[in-house]
């Protein structure tokens, strides 16, 4: 295996950790990422902070709900499932008001 990770980093515009986690576990399973651990920080007076940590590296979101967007990190070390969750991250982008239920 060749040394290498793969990156992509983002904003989008929810902030509900709910439908954040729900969401973004499913993209990531849909892209095959395989979960081993997750991890959720709740902040006073508000704020969220998760990371999944993948056997193929890890995920995150930062939320900043007094600018109502939410920081997204991938971090991947094989690229097929890479570019398979960036599609779908595109997909759900499109459909965002049909993916967030």
């Amino acid at each position: 295996m060749e040394a290498k990770i793969d990156n992509h980093s983002e904003w989008v515009q929810d902030i509900d950790p709910v439908r954040l986690k729900r969401n973004f576990e499913e993209l990531l399973l849909r892209s095959g990422f395989g979960i081993l651990n997750f991890m959720e920080h709740y902040f006073e007076p508000q704020g969220f902070t998760a990371i999944w940590l993948l056997a193929e590296s890890h995920f995150a979101i930062h939320t900043f709900p007094e600018e109502q967007k939410t920081y997204i990190e991938l971090s991947s070390c094989n690229t097929e499932m890479y570019d398979r969750f960036l599609v779908h991250l595109q997909e759900y982008k499109i459909n965002e008001t049909q993916f967030f239920i």
